[in-house]
């Protein structure tokens, strides 16, 4: 599918090595100065301000620039040039993100690291923040004081600088007076953006200046973002949606953003309605198992009467994973006595491989579902239209069409032969905000493209939408997740979601995947949280139930496990790779 507002192929190389479509975008920087020139503000909340229970602290996007530019300062006094790499380890905080835009200002590179919101241990939090380090080619780490205690450093690894010591104001500290300059160049690269890590290890997908652009003037015009918007995310800035789509589409258009931490979130859900109603919010994100939790906190308040405000939403955009329709709807019904209009849901494609926006719908459209035959779709690779109300219709949110920037097409995953309308392919993206590659790994950059296009990994297909216009994104699960039974293509997300509904199983905690029999056929293994079943042999028949239900096929195994013992990536996506890896070594904690 092409977008008309993209160009039809590449122009040539950029230095970066990438085809060029069309004029490169502008880098980061000028945007950010400009932005600083309005009249707008972060705010910093919560834990961001400096504790659960801190007044917020609101500060002017001109102040937040002076105080980057004697950040870049004290940076460029430790030997940071154009084209190094800088990373940040430390929780969402003001000298966090005046950190990031001193980076950009200092001509670096920033790689942010991953935060875990649990860890086994101290000693798997330093082997991965030391991977990570090496794989990125640090030459500098700048650790928030929190961090410090967990962090002790090595021979081998970068110097360490802690945030405190770049921030303006201390004694002897630079002012943004002995800032230089540097000369701006698009092809540089902003960040090194590590993958979460869902299907495989954590890879540096490269995004230089012009490419980061490039996918913002695509997200502004698509979901109509002006200055007088007001973001309110808690997402973790390690995240490519809490970093590029929150923050930095921020930072250079300059409108109103309220930060949070994600541990502000997870500890009390319901905040994040209650921020969107006191700080008047009309955009927000976050992936769907964070608006499951939302929509319990707000049932809470619908039952003890509390009232909020959230009739300015106008982007409630759910993202990141896999869109579950019901999850979507309860949200809505939970919502709407707080005056939140349907309109505003906003269901969306994105990837690290493309800044992070790839697909938008029309803003206050809402949510529309492409209702497909299930059997069809597993045997046949065909999304036939179904009646949404039999138990065999499969569900699927439109995704909308490539933001402007970006062609869309549908391809044989092994041949890379085009699939027509409603054909399951896999989904392949070309223009001016696809990344260059993975750091350091050009066997897996030649991996990723098929000539100019990007192979995503994602199983989809186009359907036309309500207005009749240009067809619209549908995905169905990854490739890789795929558990292929008698030549039928059974797509996990299914079996995850119905067996969550069970009574007894926790909703969004549930992970299933294929493994190999001794005739070397693919079996289902289903690994669920749960927490109050009466009796566990019940529950295993009701999963197994359900499984048939939805499959036609018994699982081969059932394995309940303890609350809080699913493996997630630091970003809250259940890692199904890694629980079969688990499962297969016994290492999940089954309840006995």
């Amino acid at each position: 599918m092409e977008n008309p507002s993209a160009p039809t192929g590449g122009q040539g190389r950029c230095r970066c090595g990438r085809p060029v479509f069309g004029p490169l975008a502008e880098p980061l920087v000028p945007r950010i100065c400009r932005a600083a020139a309005g009249p707008h503000a972060v705010t910093f909340i919560g834990s961001a301000a400096g504790g659960p229970e801190a007044a917020p602290v609101r500060v002017a996007w001109e102040q937040l620039h002076k105080d980057a530019r004697a950040a870049a300062a004290a940076l460029q006094a430790r030997g940071v040039a154009p084209g190094d790499h800088v990373a940040l380890l430390g929780p969402t905080s003001r000298a966090l993100v005046t950190a990031v835009q001193a980076i950009w200002l200092a001509g670096g590179c920033m790689i942010m690291l991953p935060i875990p919101l649990r860890f086994t241990s101290v000693e798997d939090f330093m082997q991965q923040t030391r991977s990570l380090l090496k794989s990125g080619n640090v030459s500098l780490l700048l650790i928030d004081p929190e961090m410090a205690a967990f962090y002790v450093p090595a021979p081998g690894d970068p110097p360490v600088v802690p945030l405190s010591e770049i921030q303006p104001g201390g004694e002897g500290a630079l002012s943004e007076d002995d800032y230089r300059a540097v000369p701006d160049d698009p092809c540089r690269l902003a960040v090194l953006q590590f993958t979460s890590g869902s299907t495989a290890e954590p890879k540096g997908v490269m995004l230089p200046h012009h490419v980061i652009g490039a996918n913002i003037d695509g997200m502004v015009e698509a979901a109509k973002v002006t200055a007088d918007d007001t973001i309110v995310s808690w997402l973790p800035l390690y995240h490519d949606m809490g970093l590029i789509g929150m923050l930095t589409v921020s930072m250079t258009v300059g409108c109103s953003l309220v930060l949070a931490s994600p541990l502000d979130f997870t500890n009390r859900p319901g905040d994040w309605m209650r921020w969107m109603s006191e700080f008047r919010g009309t955009i927000t994100a976050g992936p769907n198992f964070s608006w499951v939790l939302a929509t319990r906190a707000l049932k809470r308040m619908n039952e003890t009467g509390e009232k909020l405000d959230l009739s300015l939403i106008r982007i409630a955009l759910n993202g990141a994973e896999p869109v579950d329709p019901l999850a979507v709807e309860n949200f809505i019904a939970a919502a709407l006595p707080h005056g939140f209009r349907p309109g505003a849901e906003f269901c969306a494609f994105g990837m690290a491989e493309v800044a992070i926006g790839g697909s938008f719908p029309p803003p206050m459209r809402g949510m529309i579902c492409d209702a497909v035959d299930r059997v069809a779709l597993e045997r046949e690779g065909l999304a036939r239209p179904a009646d949404p109300g039999l138990p065999t219709t499969r569900r699927l949110p439109l995704l909308g069409r490539p933001v402007p920037g970006l062609e869309m097409r549908i391809c044989d995953p092994a041949t890379g032969d085009p699939r027509g309308e409603r054909e399951v392919g896999e989904l392949e993206i070309r223009g001016a905000s696809v990344t260059t590659g993975y750091y350091g790994r050009p066997d897996l950059t030649a991996e990723l493209f098929r000539n100019e296009w990007l192979r995503t990994g994602d199983l989809a297909y186009f359907a036309k939408g309500p207005d009749g216009g240009e067809p619209e994104l549908v995905i169905c699960g990854r490739i890789k997740d795929v558990i292929i039974i008698s030549g039928r293509n059974i797509y996990p997300e299914d079996i995850e979601r119905a067996v969550g509904m069970i009574e007894g199983v926790r909703a969004g905690n549930v992970i299933a995947f294929g493994v190999e029999s001794a005739r070397r056929k693919e079996s289902i293994v289903v690994v669920a949280e749960v927490r109050g079943a009466a009796s566990l042999d019940e529950l295993r028949r009701a999963i197994r139930r359900r499984v048939i239900e939805i499959c036609e096929v018994p699982p081969r195994d059932i394995v309940p496990v303890q609350p809080g013992t699913l493996p997630k990536t630091s970003s809250g996506k259940l890692q199904r790779s890694l629980c079969r890896k688990q499962y297969l070594g016994k290492e999940l904690r089954p309840v006995e």
